[in-house]
Order: structure tokens, then C-alpha cells, then sequence
């Protein structure tokens, strides 16, 4: 089947246009599936009219804001209920690049998990101010620390997942949200002896809408990272070697 890219959506209606626009523009072979938490802006109801133009957008609408985490749980299960090999995670903001949407699943047939990464050679982000870069770089250099993975960009929320990783990690039974949702899916792939690959990307700051990391989101990282460092092996026993390629393949670390 189709890819399925799962795009969560509160309040942005002004970028949710674009962002089809440029998917349909760049990965014409894909499918979309936008996850709107009733958003008081109309977003619902402009993806709505949007699925209604593009036979390969749908829309699941959820009764209230439910967190980040909650939003991809559903939209990734419904993907996997219907059988789609390689589901894709992608944000409404214009802040992820959909020309690099074609190398992110391409990598899928090597790797079962392909990060889009700011923190590879050849990644980047524009028009960020100083504490957002801080906080992220900062925050990825201890989720390596602590966890012991070998990847520079745990944080990221462009990625793709071969089924067979969602379905092993137990994705719906996650509870986190925010970061720790994006570092507690790659800890359990990587736990697992899935192989992770990592393509760059440049990550462009929101051209409208406001963030959605909050303080509560950063304190819940951070401890629920603490914990999965302290609760876990850094490789399981038994299970072979995985491998992170940085680069697209010119640099691995074991």
C-alpha cells in the first residue's frame, strides 16, 4: 500500500494548505492523513474541504486537544489497522521540508526507522532563535548521555516507521506526549535491534502559529528519559548489533 503520512493539526489554518500543496507536489505516491484536535481556528474544516479536493486526504477529527503523543497513537494505528508498510510523521507548521519526504521513505528499504535530522552533516535549521536551538540540541545531547543511543536527533518529528516497529514496540500502549513521545518510540525500535538510519534535513522555524512546546512538555521529557536510561540496558542482550547511519550511509556508529 501507499505510504501514510499522519499530520497533526491544532490551529493551523493558515500553513495546513501549503503543507498539502508541497506533499502533494513532492511525493505524489503518498497518502495523507490529518489528525485535527477540534481546533478553534477552523483547521478541521479546512482540512475537510481539502480532503474533499484530493482523493488521497483524509481527515480524523478528535473532540478535543489531546496532546501530540495521543494524535500520532491514532494516526499511526489507523494506518497500521489498514495495513500500510511505511507510515510517516510530519508536522502542519511548513517547519519540515516535504522535498525530503521521497529520501526519508526511500531510506525505509534499507532501515527500519529514518529520522529527518537537523544534527547530521548536511542538516540545518533557519530562523531559529538561540534558546530554541539550545534547548534542542542540549535536549538530544542528554537523551545520548543518558539512554546511551547513538543518535543525534532523537527529538525530531519528521521521521518514517516500517509497520513491523510500531507493531513490535507496542505503540499503542505509549503513554507519553511531546518529546518524550518522539524519544520513547525510537528508544523502544533501537532497544529492539531495529536499525535506525538518519537523513539530514533543514528544519525552518513556524512561519505562522505559535509553538506548542510548553514547560510541562520539557519537565516530562526530561524525567521520563531519566527513567528509561535508569529501567533499561543500553543493547539488550541476545539481539544483534544495530546501526545508525548519519549522512545517508557516510557515517555509522555502532
Amino acid at each position: 500500500m501507499r505510504p501514510l503520512i499522519v499530520v497533526p493539526t491544532f490551529n493551523e489554518v493558515d500553513s495546513l494548505p501549503r503543507v498539502i500543496e508541497l506533499i502533494r507536489e513532492h511525493a505524489p505516491d503518498v497518502d495523507v492523513l490529518v489528525v485535527d484536535d477540534n481546533s478553534p481556528d477552523g483547521t478541521g474544516r479546512v482540512a475537510d474541504e481539502l480532503s474533499e479536493q484530493h482523493a488521497e486526504v483524509r481527515v480524523l477529527h478528535r473532540p478535543t486537544k489531546l496532546g501530540l503523543g495521543p494524535a500520532y497513537r491514532a494516526g499511526l494505528g489507523l494506518g497500521m489497522e489498514e495495513g500500510r508498510e511505511v507510515l510517516v510523521e510530519m508536522d502542519a507548521d511548513l517547519s519540515h521540508p516535504a522535498e525530503r519526504l521521497p529520501a526519508l521513505i526511500a531510506a525505509t528499504a534499507d532501515a527500519d526507522v529514518v529520522l529527518g535530522s537537523r544534527y547530521v552533516p548536511g542538516g540545518a535549521t533557519e530562523n531559529w532563535p538561540w534558546h530554541r536551538r539550545a534547548l534542542s540540541s542540549g535536549g538530544n545531547r542528554y537523551v545520548r548521555i543518558t539512554t546511551g543511543m547513538p543518535v543525534r536527533d532523537a527529538t525530531s518529528g519528521f521521521r518514517a516507521f516500517r509497520r513491523p516497529v510500531l507493531e513490535a514496540i507496542g505503540l499503542l500502549d505509549l503513554a507519553s506526549d511531546g518529546y518524550s513521545f518522539q524519544v520513547e518510540t525510537l528508544l523502544r525500535a533501537w532497544r529492539a535491534g531495529f536499525h535506525v538510519t538518519e537523513v539530514p534535513i533543514t528544519f525552518t522555524e513556524r512561519r505562522s502559529g505559535a509553538s506548542k512546546i510548553s514547560r510541562r512538555i520539557v519537565f516530562e521529557a526530561l524525567w521520563r528519559v531519566a527513567a528509561w536510561g535508569l529501567a533499561g540496558p543500553r543493547r539488550p542482550s541476545g539481539i544483534p548489533e544495530t546501526s545508525v547511519a548519519f549522512a545517508e550511509g557516510q557515517e555509522r556508529l555502532g
